[in-house]
């Protein structure tokens, strides 16, 4: 039997709480679910096979950066981004709308898309619905995301409804552009992107016209950019809703531990972040006791693991002293063994959820989640890394 282009399925629901399966040629995703991000064709410290062994269904991978690096139509001539970087399950590629925006000095936004200076070499690109699904195609992904444009929360609400207006009429042309794609198309699925910023009646605005256009997925775009928790939670308190119950919601670029369990209360089925990876880097290590950086002085001779309750890895035989010494030292290992443990705890973290959801005891999971995650006692390690 031919396994489904795209078929989703809820398993299980606890209060707005939902567990379930996204059904695709190249396998299964379990949500809710967390996206490991693969800017530029590899999970920073990762091997693809040590990134699925932490329990990953599905990766992401960047628009922006592969087009200009090594370049959509090269990867396509070496067999698609799957065999390029050895990855065979799916994969999930943004639409570039995102990193061309963040370029605030280097683009220019009009009705066909964005011109903009590449940050590489300064060579000019024309970014438009039509060629972002060129792009996504040439790169072979699994899950395609419609061209929008993401506007800062804090600009005057009709700068925003504008903006969010136009990504409207760029999510039909991505879907024309994408449904064009013949046999990509057929095998592929297509997200669009719902914007709004905070503003409950743009976001409904949006979720209607996307829904008359007709999505596989609906993503939750303009949120997680500098807004804080609050005010997202209090976004997503009502945007989910908003989108069709029988289809997955993905909460675009989240983010904290703490921030996953928050959204996935208020009925979130998808995460990306290159949070667990960035941070892994830097020395911070996510536990069910909350952050912990390693950099820090008690760890130089502490024997215990990272977090006695990981299954990693990098928990089962390496102690803090020896990661302390790898970070300090900047060796390349220590980044290794950070990365592995952090993404392992964040699909930990996932499949927790997806057992407290079917067994009915997600708010009381949640609530010793957060009980022990943000504990006073642990919170020293995250302010000392961010200072």
């Amino acid at each position: 039997m031919t396994a489904p282009r795209f078929a989703f399925s809820i398993h299980a629901t606890d209060g707005k709480a939902r567990t379930g399966t996204i059904a695709m040629r190249r396998g299964e995703i379990r949500t809710p679910a967390f996206m490991p991000v693969g800017t530029a064709a590899t999970v920073k410290a990762m091997k693809p096979e040590s990134v699925r062994a932490t329990g990953a269904d599905i990766i992401l991978g960047n628009t922006y950066h592969l087009m200009l690096r090594p370049g959509a139509e090269r990867v396509a001539r070496l067999g698609g981004l799957h065999r390029f970087m050895n990855w065979d399950r799916p994969i999930l590629t943004d639409s570039g709308g995102y990193q061309v925006m963040s370029l605030s000095s280097l683009r220019k936004i009009t009705e066909e898309g964005v011109t903009f200076a590449s940050h590489l070499d300064g060579s000019r690109h024309l970014l438009s619905p039509e060629r972002s699904m060129e792009i996504q195609r040439l790169l072979g992904s699994d899950i395609v995301m419609a061209f929008d444009e993401c506007p800062r929360a804090d600009q005057p609400r009709d700068a925003i409804a504008q903006s969010m207006e136009m990504s409207m009429r760029w999510a039909r042309r991505s879907r024309e552009a994408f449904d064009a794609g013949g046999e990509h198309a057929q095998g592929a699925a297509l997200f669009g992107i719902q914007q709004g910023a905070l503003d409950e009646a743009l976001r409904l605005e949006s979720a209607q016209a996307l829904t008359q256009i007709g999505f596989d997925g609906y993503a939750i775009g303009g949120l997680a950019v500098g807004e804080g928790q609050e005010a997202m939670f209090a976004t997503l308190d009502f945007a989910p809703g908003q989108l069709p119950e029988d289809r997955p919601r993905y909460l675009m670029g989240v983010g904290k531990p703490d921030d996953l369990v928050g959204a996935v209360e208020r009925g979130v089925d998808m995460f990306d972040c290159v949070l667990p990876s960035r941070s892994g880097r830097n020395g911070q290590a996510f536990t069910w006791n909350g952050p912990l950086n390693i950099r820090n002085a008690r760890h130089a001779e502490d024997t215990a693991p990272l977090d006695e309750r990981c299954p990693c890895p990098t928990c089962a035989s390496y102690s803090r002293a020896y990661l302390h010494h790898l970070v300090k030292a900047g060796e390349m290992l220590g980044a290794m063994l950070m990365t592995e443990h952090n993404l392992t705890f964040y699909q930990e973290l996932m499949q927790a959820m997806r057992d407290a959801i079917g067994e009915g005891r997600f708010a009381g999971f949640a609530a010793q989640f957060r009980s022990d995650y943000l504990r006073d006692g642990e919170r020293a390690d995250e302010q000392s890394l961010r200072s």
